[in-house]
C-alpha cells in the first residue's frame, strides 16, 4: 500500500504489478504520478507547473505580435482617405 504523495490517500497498488515509469493518478485528487521504484512502490509526483508556465510563454509571444499590428495602424497610413 502507498500513498498519494500530494493528497495523502491511501494508492492500491500491488507491486508486482506495476512497472517503473508507469504513470498512475490518485483518484482524490487526481495527481498524475510516475512509479520510480517498485520494490517498494515509490511514486513522484509529475509536476503539471511546467506545462502551465511553457504555455503562458507561448501566449506572451502571440500577444508581441499582436502589438507590432496595433503599431501600424497607430501610424496612420492605413486610415488616409483619397482626394475626392
Amino acid at each position: 500500500m502507498v500513498h498519494c504523495p500530494k493528497c495523502g490517500v491511501e494508492i492500491d497498488l500491488d507491486e508486482d504489478e506495476v512497472e517503473e515509469g508507469e504513470i498512475v493518478t490518485c483518484v482524490e485528487c487526481e495527481a498524475e504520478m510516475e512509479i520510480v521504484q517498485t520494490h517498494p512502490v515509490s511514486l513522484n509526483v509529475i509536476s503539471e507547473d511546467d506545462d502551465d508556465e511553457e504555455d503562458d510563454a507561448d501566449d506572451d509571444d502571440d500577444d508581441d505580435d499582436d502589438d507590432d499590428d496595433d503599431d501600424d495602424d497607430a501610424d496612420g497610413d492605413d486610415d488616409e482617405e483619397e482626394p475626392a
